[in-house]
C-alpha cells in the first residue's frame, strides 16, 4: 500500500530516484539527502505505515534487524565511533515525514558540534513504581 502525496512511497515507487544501500522484501534502505553525517542511511517499510503504532508487528520485529546490518555496515566503511538509531513519531516527537522510517547516522567523536541529538536527564520522579504500574496496565 502507499499514499500518492507520501515523498516516501514515491521513492520506494521509483517514481523519485534515490540511493539504495539495501533492499529486500519489506524493506528498503537509502541515503539520506539532507544527511547528519557522511553514511546516514534512512529504513523505509515498503508498506505505507505512518508511525510506529501503525506498523505491523512482522515489520517492527525485523527494522531492527536491518537497522543492526546498516550500523555494521556505517562501521566497517567509515570507522565511526558510534552509530545513532533514531525513529521519530509523531510532529511533537521531531517526526517531519509521515511514512515511518528509521535513520542510522554514523557518530565520531567530537561531531556534537553539528549533530545534537539528545536531551538533558531530568530528576528521578518520586512516583516511579506508580508509573511504572500505569505503564504496565496498559501493554
Amino acid at each position: 500500500m502507499s499514499v500518492d502525496n507520501c515523498i516516501f512511497c514515491k521513492i520506494l515507487a521509483d517514481e523519485i530516484p534515490s540511493s539504495v544501500v539495501y533492499e529486500d522484501d519489506m524493506f528498503r534502505a537509502i541515503l539520506d539527502v539532507n544527511p547528519a553525517a557522511k553514511g546516514h542511511v534512512i529504513i523505509l517499510p515498503k508498506k505505507h505505515a505512518a508511525n510506529i503504532f501503525e506498523l505491523p508487528d512482522e515489520e517492527a520485529s525485523k527494522i531492527l534487524i536491518v537497522a543492526r546490518k546498516i550500523a555494521k555496515a556505517l562501521k566497517e566503511t567509515y570507522h565511526c565511533d558510534g552509530v545513532n538509531i533514531l525513529q521519530n513519531n509523531g510532529e511533537a516527537a521531531g517526526q517531519t515525514v509521515f511514512h515511518l522510517h528509521v535513520h542510522v547516522i554514523p557518530r565520531f567523536e567530537g561531531d556534537t558540534d553539528h549533530i545534537n541529538i539528545g536531551w538533558k536527564p531530568g530528576e528521578t520522579p518520586a512516583d516511579l513504581q506508580e508509573i511504572a504500574e500505569a505503564i504496565k496496565a496498559n501493554l
